[in-house]
């Protein structure tokens, strides 16, 4: 994770070389630039190829801009939104093809058991599920702030909202995904306890 005053010395240094810190820029926000264009995509092989084509597009846009803009970036929103856009354009070229065949993709240590792995993928699986059934203003709100982790200022400066607005969609986002987990745990029948 790349906090403020770290990602400001990072700008600072890649206004200076570019080339010889950007490789720390991509170490510093793979995770995030991943995670948000999962969120959009859906599909782990579809958002590989949006992260890396954001971190291409990063490197051309640095490469043109004055010292002065790299120097003053955020870079955390900045690269957000190239992957929203990114994974935006990767929806709409697709947009002919299959259905989206979204899946978990929970981190798993090795020493997991088999058990174990199956359980946190049925339970990404049932929250994936409960996620997608949220508008995709909302999703998209919640995925970012809530998973990515992207502060509200980082968040409204990703989408292009207002604060007030995104503080808003997050709210709401989350209120229905509260509102359609509730309404799952009273449709699924109550497991008896065994003596």
């Amino acid at each position: 994770m790349c906090y403020s005053s770290v990602c400001m010395d990072l700008a600072e240094r890649l206004s200076q070389d570019l080339d010889g810190n950007f490789l720390e820029l991509v170490a510093a926000h793979q995770d995030l630039v991943y995670g948000v264009a999962l969120r959009v995509v859906g599909r782990p092989a579809d958002a590989e190829d949006v992260a890396q084509e954001t971190f291409i597009k990063a490197h051309r846009a640095l490469s043109r801009y004055p010292q002065l803009r790299v120097r003053e970036l955020r870079l955390r929103p900045w690269l957000a939104r190239i992957a929203l856009n990114q994974a935006r354009n990767a929806i709409r070229a697709r947009r002919d093809s299959a259905e989206l065949d979204a899946e978990s993709t929970l981190a798993s240590r090795a020493a997991d058991g088999p058990v174990l792995l199956a359980e946190r993928r049925e339970e990404g699986r049932f929250w994936l599920s409960l996620l997608e059934a949220v508008p995709h203003r909302y999703r998209l709100a919640v995925a970012l702030r809530h998973v990515e982790g992207l502060s509200y200022h980082e968040l409204a400066e990703a989408l292009d909202r207002p604060l007030g607005t995104v503080k808003s969609d997050v709210h709401r986002g989350v209120s229905l995904l509260r509102a359609a987990y509730e309404a799952e745990l009273r449709r699924q029948p109550k497991l008896e306890a065994v003596g």
